[in-house]
Order: structure tokens, then C-alpha cells, then sequence
């Protein structure tokens, strides 16, 4: 799985588009105030999940392939 296939999973599993924010691929407008998010690291390097509260990115966990970033926010979501 990559970024750009896991919205459609996201929605067929039933998770709302407001719970998560993933990077150039899921972006919602407005932006709610919390959620589960996937964006690359600041180096570029990697690719980290976590939440978003209170206007606070709160890192969980940092990976370096896109398929377990991906499966890691599916986890968090479902």
C-alpha cells in the first residue's frame, strides 16, 4: 500500500475524512482540529505518523518505507 491508494481504504473501511490528514494526498479543508496524520519528515528521509491536537503535531512514530507508514496509520484509524 502506498499514500496515494490508502484514502480509498481508509474510506471503505468507513473512516470519516475529517480523522486523518495524510500528506499532498489527503488534505481536508477546513482543516479539523485534531487528527491522525502521515507526512514525510522535516529531512525528507523518512515518513512519520501521529496525531494533531490543539494545533501541535504529535510524532508517534517515525518509518522508513511508505508501505509501513501507511499500515501504521490504518492501525491508528481502525
Amino acid at each position: 500500500m502506498d499514500i496515494r491508494g490508502l484514502p480509498t481504504v481508509l474510506r471503505e473501511a468507513g473512516v470519516a475524512d475529517g480523522y486523518y490528514w495524510i500528506e499532498g494526498v489527503h488534505e481536508p479543508a477546513p482543516t479539523p482540529p485534531d487528527f491522525v496524520y502521515l507526512r514525510r519528515t522535516e529531512d525528507g528521509e523518512a515518513w512519520e505518523t501521529g496525531t494533531y491536537e490543539r494545533g501541535t503535531h504529535h510524532p508517534l512514530a517515525r518509518h522508513t518505507d511508505e508501505g509501513e507508514a501507511c499500515a501504521q496509520l490504518l492501525r491508528l484509524l481502525l
